[in-house]
């Protein structure tokens, strides 16, 4: 039984066979990482020169921003380079640093996708108290609450994982750090500790899915008491890109980790683990900025300047 420490690098999974394949996969993620950066990029650069973007919700889509970006820019690079060079290894301390950043990120992500349901409750549900129950310090305060919540998950994660003695080898299924596959090359019984942490973290991400939902059941109650069709349909268009993104984020999160072992394969994990961790920082750019017409002329604005 050696310690983890004692395993010098882990071999991911590859993500072809043949050096073709190998190459495509490198195009396409190097096409989906370009879109990410820039659609992130030009939403962090947007909101943060345009003061008169300096909303509640503006601010809390950049922090949702920088978070897409930091997700993508821990997977990607390293699954580039690997299928670049057809290489499978990632160093024990690379291995570490991608499962926390994956976690911090990855929580961050859901913290503030409740906080922005929240925030939509406010300003359709109680609209009168918006100014007091988001003004400018309680935005700072949640923000800054999603993220250090988001890192001290990921450190705790981090540690408990990394402790455990490992005595099945170095291969990790899948093309990324993950720590399920982590745990599986474990002897110890106390990897059943992470896995009770696993459920409390999946626990939680339930609890905040049922807030979000919770959140647009009083929305879509409030928007249908509206008379004029013209704003029941301005609500419902700055309510459906959060809902999209919710969607996307956590219903492919939710199946990767709780799908039946019967139904499990490594095309199929490979494909949901892509879902979950490369598509989204990539589509919510294009799903938030396609209908807030706010934020599309000031990126228009910007883009000419």
């Amino acid at each position: 039984m050696s310690n983890s420490s004692s395993i010098s690098h882990f071999l991911l999974l590859a993500l072809a066979d043949t050096r073709q394949l190998q190459l495509l996969h490198f195009c396409l993620l190097l096409g989906i990482s370009l879109a990410a950066l820039l659609g992130n990029g030009l939403i962090i650069s947007t909101v943060a020169c345009g003061h008169h973007l300096h909303t509640p919700m503006l601010f809390f889509l950049l922090n949702l921003a920088l978070a897409d970006l930091g997700s993508i820019c821990t997977t990607v690079p390293k699954a580039m380079h690997n299928s670049l060079w057809d290489t499978r290894n990632i160093s024990h301390t690379g291995c570490a640093a991608q499962v926390f950043l994956i976690f911090f990120f990855f929580a961050t992500e859901l913290f503030l996708l409740t906080i922005m349901s929240y925030d939509r409750y406010v300003s359709f549900c109680k609209p009168l108290h918006y100014g007091t129950l988001l003004g400018s310090r309680a935005c700072a305060h949640m923000a800054a609450a999603a993220w250090a919540s988001a890192f001290l998950n990921a450190l705790m994660h981090t540690a408990n994982t990394f402790s455990l003695p490992l005595c099945h080898g170095n291969d990790l299924g899948q093309f990324f750090c993950e720590v399920p596959q982590i745990l599986k090359l474990s002897c110890s019984h106390f990897h059943l500790r992470e896995h009770g942490l696993i459920v409390i973290s999946l626990l939680f991400t339930f609890g905040c899915f049922v807030f979000i939902v919770f959140s647009y059941v009083q929305i879509f109650r409030a928007v249908l008491r509206i008379p004029s069709e013209q704003g029941r349909h301005k609500t419902f268009s700055t309510c459906l890109p959060h809902l999209a993104v919710v969607s996307l984020f956590l219903s492919t999160g939710f199946f990767v980790y709780l799908k039946p072992p019967a139904i499990s394969s490594p095309s199929l994990d490979l494909a949901l683990s892509v879902l979950y961790s490369v598509v989204p920082p990539a589509l919510n750019p294009l799903i938030y900025s396609l209908r807030n017409q706010e934020l599309k002329a000031a990126v228009r604005r910007l883009m000419t300047r």
